[in-house]
């Protein structure tokens, strides 16, 4: 296995790469995918020491598990860190209906994802968003249960506030938090990363990359087929995306004067706002994998990663990152 370098998640949580696969866009929401392509892509980030691989159970209903399954069959389990987010709820259309973690949801979840994943045990569990019935003191509780029965090792949580992640910690250590984090989505500065600095948890930073419109690869006039939740993502529509790319061309310049792509520079600067983040990248194809391997390794001096943040300042995005009905799900 190739060297990378490695990052705790919490005070309490395992050691992992300091960069993360994100699996989400190879089963669900990106539109079409090719299976065997992201089953080599999963194989390319093992064999590059990746040790850190993100799913959830509601990704292509149970697909994405699987994937991984197949992916893992014929490889050394201990080589892999597996994070699962379960919870939400979703219609044979996949329509989303809202999120279960009520303590003997858990259970059941944990059930079949144990089953799908061909695994005994899952390395870090999160509820994917939170259920506004059910006090997420009760939730990790019920994640402790399975925590000290042996089937899942630490317990995360995704897109929760500062709060909510103090009253989660207070029943039990939390290795991580998920939630986005990226040169366009900056909140998290404000109250909920110096909490979790307070606590001993880490940020397992996705959508890094906003979706690809930091990638320096997408293009205003780029179609999106059906399946493609992009489609109703304020950042992709039109006006605000143009206004997004032209601040996609200025990260280009700043990158290429280090000798780096849009996406090297994108994710090195996440990598750079600590050691306790790791950024998750949600790479579909080898090719792509092999963009952000690179930027891992790119080592931003303080000075470099403000070069960066000049091209893309705080605030500078237009559009929020979820459409409005989603917004009050997500901390702002």
């Amino acid at each position: 296995m190739a060297t990378m370098e490695t990052r705790r998640l919490g005070s309490t949580g395992p050691q992992v790469s300091a960069l993360g696969l994100g699996m989400m866009g190879m089963s669900d929401l990106y539109g079409p995918a090719d299976r065997d392509e992201a089953v080599a892509t999963v194989h390319d980030a093992l064999d590059a020491g990746v040790t850190l691989l993100d799913t959830g159970d509601f990704y292509g209903m149970g697909d994405n598990e699987m994937l991984l399954r197949d992916a893992l069959r014929e490889r050394d389990r201990g080589n892999a860190v597996i994070s699962v987010k379960f919870g939400a709820l979703r219609g044979p259309d996949g329509a989303w209906s809202g999120s279960d973690a009520r303590p003997e949801a858990v259970r059941n979840f944990l059930a079949y994802s144990l089953r799908r994943l061909g695994t005994d045990h899952i390395d870090v569990y999160r509820p994917a968003r939170l259920d506004p019935a059910v006090p997420v003191e009760e939730t990790v509780g019920a994640i402790a249960e399975m925590v000290e029965a042996g089937y899942v090792r630490h317990i995360g949580l995704s897109e929760v506030g500062a709060q909510t992640l103090r009253r989660a910690a207070a029943v039990h250590p939390i290795s991580d938090l998920q939630i986005e984090y990226s040169l366009l989505s900056r909140g998290v500065e404000d109250e909920i990363l110096p909490t979790a600095r307070e606590l001993g948890v880490s940020v397992t930073a996705y959508g890094v990359l906003s979706r690809g419109l930091l990638s320096g690869h997408w293009s205003s006039g780029r179609d999106l087929g059906p399946g493609d939740f992009r489609a109703a993502s304020p950042r992709f529509r039109d006006g605000n995306v143009q206004h997004n790319l032209e601040l996609v061309e200025a990260l280009r310049s700043a990158a290429e004067a280090k000798g780096l792509t849009p996406a090297q520079a994108a994710i090195a600067w996440v990598a750079a706002r600590g050691d306790d983040i790791v950024p998750l990248v949600g790479a579909r194809r080898r090719e792509r994998l092999a963009e952000s391997l690179s930027a891992a390794a790119s080592g931003l001096t303080a000075e470099e990663a403000a070069e960066i943040e000049k091209a893309v300042p705080r605030g500078a995005a237009a559009g929020e990152r979820y459409p409005e009905a989603q917004m009050p799900h997500v901390p702002a």
